[in-house]
């Protein structure tokens, strides 16, 4: 029987991290999408202000995934929460697991620190994600519709001309 183990990811692994990232930029199709670097995966992680948290779970004592995530805060709870940004296991360990055990820690990681909700986005045809994570009692949010300002749209709204009807 195979074991998974998770643990809190540390400056050695960004280059593993990175690695992982960029196969799910991949089977997220968004390849063309990720501009970022081992150094910027570094400093989000690491820095002196470290934007983002990461776990990486093991199979066997090999790395097959991770989870990165961040804190967000709810008014209507009054309380933190956690952010789910990315969830991802080599295609060969999936079944083994590994993603159960990422989850388990971060819902184990929001509840240790108080925080009300773990929340997260998954693509609309992923399928096989969307069933596992019913499988585990997560609610679809279906009534949500994610919103996103980037490029010259951002900037022409932090210029005060984003105007565009």
């Amino acid at each position: 029987m195979s074991t998974v183990t998770v643990a809190a990811a540390t400056p050695a692994d960004v280059p593993l991290l990175y690695g992982l990232i960029r196969q799910l930029a991949i089977y997220e199709k968004l390849e063309s999408a990720m501009v970022s670097t081992e150094a910027d995966l570094a400093e989000g992680l690491f820095g002196p202000r470290p934007a983002a948290e990461a776990i990486v779970a093991s199979l066997d004592g090999s790395a097959v995934g991770y989870a990165l995530f961040f804190r967000t805060y709810s008014t209507f709870l009054g309380r933190p929460g956690l952010y789910l940004e990315d969830l991802f296991v080599l295609p060969e360990a999936r079944g083994a697991g590994a993603g159960k055990a990422l989850l388990a820690r971060l819902a184990a990681i929001t509840l240790e620190r108080g925080c009300g909700r773990l929340d997260w986005v998954v693509l609309d045809w992923n399928k096989p994600a969307i069933g596992f994570y019913k499988r585990i009692g997560a609610e679809s949010m279906d009534e949500w519709t994610t919103n996103r300002l980037t490029g010259a749209a951002l900037e022409r709204l932090a210029r005060g001309d984003a105007d565009r009807s």
